[in-house]
């Protein structure tokens, strides 16, 4: 029933789209479209990146649906820098940490925990990314904010560029570590049997070849209907009373990430929290120590260059999901009420970019 209603969303959404824009339709009008139609399509990158998960393995899985689910939110933040939003790319990097780790994470924990009395999921992954997590977001992120007070813009941006550097180079060690030189090394029983009756029982929807033109196709599509959505911020902010903050820290980052969002609730669903876990986890550590960076160098290229300084709030709230994220996931199991903690603190941390 939902399969059909994306379906339905994408071939009309998709054409409306491009006739609106066109046509010079109202800007309200085309935000929902646009909205609407991203959704649409990031429901079919995460049906494709699932098939494919389950010729590949949980790990891989993982690691492809947070790469396509990242690729819609890369997609915005570039046009967002070509049109000189920089305050809405760095809060949209915000949000999806936040989004990541309270959001997906809280509603994954959740809804498996209401069908399951206790789930588990690799403890030694857990921690892995936790000190990963710990590194992307407390010092790779702070440590530009302090330094960045007794320097000048030239000197910010390249203290920005050189952590940027470092970072990509970390994340690319790490899946070098996890893909190649340890894999299987820290897998648990649970995870092997997991493994193994997801290998035995379960088909994807769609084959390797199908699943890969999916994804190239609707990523095309998410890039034209982006670059036409960043043109509506200016608009639909005044015309709510929205900040550039709110509009990335919650609306650009719920958009972006809808692929993945659907995608880890599903697999928690149906107790494959290696994978829901992976989703969560790994998205926040590819937006942290991937698309962060790179955006910081394709900056380079515009007019307006993008420093990795977040503001005071932006900073302090990515700070505190990653802890409590950590304190939560760091036993290897969940339950619905660790779930609903995660999501109270990110309404929290919503009310309050609402109100800024």
């Amino acid at each position: 029933m939902t399969n059909k209603i994306f379906m339905l969303m994408t071939f009309i959404g998709v054409p409306l789209s491009v006739i609106g824009s066109l046509m010079h339709w109202p800007t309200m009008i085309l935000f929902i479209i646009y909205c609407l139609s991203i959704v649409a399509l990031a429901s079919y990158m995460g049906r494709a990146t699932e098939s494919l998960a389950i010729v590949a393995g949980p790990r891989i899985g993982g690691l492809l649906n947070a790469t396509f689910g990242n690729a819609v939110e890369l997609i915005i933040s570039i046009f967002s820098l070509k049109a000189g939003l920089i305050g809405v790319v760095l809060a949209s990097l915000t949000g999806s940490v936040l989004g990541n780790l309270l959001l997906v994470a809280g509603l994954s924990f959740f809804v498996g925990g209401i069908k399951f009395k206790r789930q588990l999921f690799n403890v030694h992954d857990a921690r892995h990314n936790s000190g990963l997590l710990m590194f992307a977001i407390i010092v790779a992120f702070v440590i530009p904010e302090v330094f960045s007070m007794n320097m000048n813009e030239t000197k910010t941006l390249s203290l920005s560029v050189g952590i940027s550097i470092i970072l990509i180079a970390l994340y690319l060690a790490a899946l070098f570590f996890k893909l190649v030189t340890h894999r299987g090394v820290y897998q648990t029983e649970e995870s092997e049997a997991a493994a193994e009756n997801g290998h035995h029982e379960e088909e994807p929807e769609w084959g390797k070849g199908k699943s890969i033109l999916i994804l190239l196709l609707s990523t095309l599509a998410v890039a034209y209907i982006s670059e036409n959505l960043v043109h509506t911020f200016h608009y639909v902010a005044e015309a709510f009373g929205w900040t550039e903050l709110f509009i990335g820290v919650i609306i650009v980052a719920i958009v972006g990430n809808a692929a993945e969002h659907a995608s880890a609730i599903v697999m928690a669903y149906k107790n494959k929290m290696d994978i829901a876990v992976e989703i969560a986890v790994g998205s926040t550590l590819q937006i942290a120590m991937f698309v962060a960076p790179v955006l910081v160098l394709i900056s380079l290229l515009f007019e307006k260059k993008m420093p990795l300084v977040f503001t005071l709030p932006e900073l302090i709230t990515m700070v505190t999901s990653v802890l409590l994220m950590v304190v939560i996931s760091n036993d290897g199991e969940s339950n619905w009420f660790e779930g609903l903690t995660l999501l109270a603190a990110y309404f929290i941390m919503g009310i309050g970019f609402y109100l800024l």
